[in-house]
């Protein structure tokens, strides 16, 4: 993790794969070829999803195998995988909006329903409350430069309408898991 806890690249391809892995028993080829798809989809085609090794997720104790072994070998997540998941999902993201923090997000909304209710009604709130942060940032923006010849101001109006559609939409949200 960051400083601020917010999740590394690396950490992000792990919650894939524990979180994959909590809905049940994969094969060890199926999972590689699930979270490089998923992420893949969300953010791009990325270098981080090859640096993590589904061996060093065996190594901490985070997934066991089978017996047989091999690239079809099924995985199953632990109780301690399962604690490291949880602890994935309810960490912060950061304030600035990337494709790294896009892909959290997606992550977070595909894993929350296995949170407690409380816990899930928290992580609406983080997220609208991100969003709202986000709001904020570009509204300033855009008063700053809002007699500036150009396109600027076009362009942040699109931004801005669409992080007013995301909070509409967090919002209710949060009303469907209360």
């Amino acid at each position: 993790m960051y400083a601020d806890k917010t999740l590394t690249p690396k950490e992000t391809v792990r919650f894939c794969a524990l979180g994959t892995l909590a809905g049940g028993a994969v094969s060890y080829s199926q999972l590689a070829i699930d979270v490089r798809h998923f992420i893949d989809r969300v953010q791009g085609p990325s270098l981080d999803v090859l640096g993590t090794s589904i061996e060093l997720l065996k190594y901490e104790g985070l997934v066991v195998s089978s017996a047989d072994g091999g690239s079809d070998a099924r995985l199953e997540i632990t109780d301690k995988g399962h604690e490291e998941l949880i602890g994935l999902l309810t960490a912060p993201i950061r304030a600035t909006d990337s494709d790294h923090n896009k892909l959290i997000e997606a992550l977070k909304f595909r894993y929350m329903h296995l949170l407690s209710q409380a816990e899930q009604q928290q992580q609406a709130e983080l997220l609208a409350e991100r969003t709202e942060t986000e709001l904020v940032r570009l509204l300033d923006l855009r008063d700053r430069y809002a007699q500036d010849t150009g396109h600027l101001v076009d362009w942040l109006d699109r931004e801005i309408r669409e992080l007013e559609n995301r909070l509409l939409w967090l919002e209710n949200f949060q009303k469907t898991i209360s």
